[in-house]
């Protein structure tokens, strides 16, 4: 019993980064109903940026959070440029198939600037794991943890108290009529990748102090992760891309516990195939579904 409340414990404070990059697919999912498969390859760019700083000048990490949050938010609005602005609303495999060709360039671009497979990333910081009573609790996974729960409640406030979220729901609901209704659509959707790439990048971050290295195969990973948590949950749901992240953790947490390793990714992709087969729109998507052919009838 002592070792399943332990796994559980740390799959639910490292599945809160999970649910951060499968909020990043939700917003922008939920918004354009579209899929940006570069989302992970900006994160990527991002924090082979901040690595390249810390690698050769050893700044401090604070410094090279800075820079990552920065130019993942650069590079998300390049990709919103390229692959979303330029191509038409109702062309969706345009726009997806052009979001993976632009995720083969950021990942060539950051392979070109650190070659090497494997680099050190620095630490948030030094300190010994807490023990509460049985029980062991990573430093860095409290701050994972309270990272994505101060985020998290931040986009709550963002897109339920302010303007600017109420055009983004309006957006989301009928972009035709949000228009009409005189909302700047297209100034909505550079705001909601800029707002995903900040959060990915804050995902990144702490994903990647907590691992303390960084491998080309980190925006691979980042896609797969979020992706898998985001239709767990259901796709265009925000509490949904939560708790779907919490459960991909604890799932991966408790197979490589009992079962090993190597069975880890494997736990993630039966857990996937487990719930779209019992639910074929994610734990929380038929509510959204709901929700919206109620509205369409009240049309």
């Amino acid at each position: 019993m002592i070792d399943f409340v332990q796994n559980t414990v740390d799959g639910i404070m490292f599945g809160s980064s999970y649910a951060l990059l499968a909020v990043g697919f939700t917003i922008i999912f939920g918004v354009m109903r579209r899929l940006n498969l570069a989302y992970g390859a900006t994160i990527m760019l991002g924090a082979y940026a901040g690595t390249w700083l810390h690698v050769h000048y050893q700044v401090h990490v604070l410094i090279v959070a800075l820079v990552i949050l920065a130019s993942t938010v650069l590079t998300g609005i390049y990709v919103e440029r390229l692959c979303f602005r330029a191509i038409r609303r109702d062309a969706a495999l345009a726009s997806m198939v052009s979001s993976f060709v632009i995720w083969m360039q950021l990942e060539e671009v950051a392979i070109h600037i650190l070659p090497e497979r494997t680099y050190s990333f620095p630490s948030l910081f030094a300190a010994e794991p807490i023990e509460l009573g049985a029980f062991l609790i990573r430093p860095e996974h409290v701050t994972m943890l309270v990272l994505a729960v101060v985020m998290m409640g931040a986009l709550h406030l963002f897109v339920h108290h302010t303007r600017h979220g109420l055009a983004l729901r309006a957006m989301s609901e009928n972009p035709r009529a949000a228009s009409y209704m005189g909302v700047n659509t297209g100034w909505i959707m550079l705001l909601s990748f800029a707002l995903v790439s900040l959060v990915g990048g804050v995902a990144g971050c702490a994903i990647l102090a907590t691992n303390e290295q960084i491998t080309p195969y980190f925006g691979l990973w980042a896609t797969f992760k979020g992706l898998i948590a985001m239709m767990l949950g259901g796709m265009g749901s925000l509490p949904g891309a939560i708790l779907g992240g919490l459960l991909l953790g604890v799932a991966e947490a408790h197979s490589q516990w009992y079962l090993g390793n190597a069975y880890k990714d494997l736990s993630a992709y039966i857990l996937l195939f487990a719930i779209l087969v019992l639910r074929p729109g994610g734990l929380m998507g038929r509510r959204i579904l709901s929700r919206e052919e109620f509205a369409s009838r009240r049309v």
